[in-house]
């Protein structure tokens, strides 16, 4: 039995997982820009904060499958996979960089702790109204999504085309 096409499906749904979880937290991203009202912008940031297990799971399922392709379909010598990886590995760390910040930032605005904060310390002092709202009026989820969108797209063009 030939495993490989099962991998490449394997792999394709890892992939829509990853990507249908992140667009939960873009939506939230575009949407946080026009809220202005702490308990919404609490929902929106614990909202895209759930999508993350489907966003976790769905990269291990991605990389699992994608390793498992690679040795079975005889890619490892092939430079487009490995352009593929670095796309990937480039796209995480851009996004971990400039995301986790922003939003550490925003949730500290509203009162939340952040991965980071130590347990036993209080939560941290709203912000006023108006620091709230320049902390949220940003191009920032643009330029997120603009590394995820075109990441994405050179990565399918690379698994599609394998033009090397």
């Amino acid at each position: 039995m030939d495993f490989y096409p099962w991998l490449v499906v394997a792999h394709v749904l890892g992939a829509f997982g990853f990507v249908a979880g992140h667009g939960v937290s873009m939506f939230a991203a575009f949407r946080l820009r026009s809220e202005r009202d702490p308990g919404r912008v609490t929902a929106l940031l614990d909202l895209s904060g759930a999508s993350l297990g489907v966003v976790y799971v769905s990269l291990l399922v991605l990389l699992a499958a994608g390793i498992a392709a690679g040795f079975v379909g005889g890619h490892w010598g092939s430079l487009w996979i490995w352009t593929s990886i670095a796309i990937l590995v480039a796209v995480i760390a851009l996004m971990y960089v400039l995301a986790t910040p922003y939003y550490g930032n925003i949730r500290r605005a509203v009162g939340q702790k952040v991965y980071g904060d130590k347990k036993e310390a209080p939560p941290p002092e709203p912000l006023p109204a108006g620091e709230l709202a320049m902390l949220l009026d940003t191009s920032r989820p643009y330029l997120l999504a603009a590394i995820g969108g075109i990441g994405l797209a050179a990565i399918i063009g690379l698994m599609f085309l394998k033009p090397f």
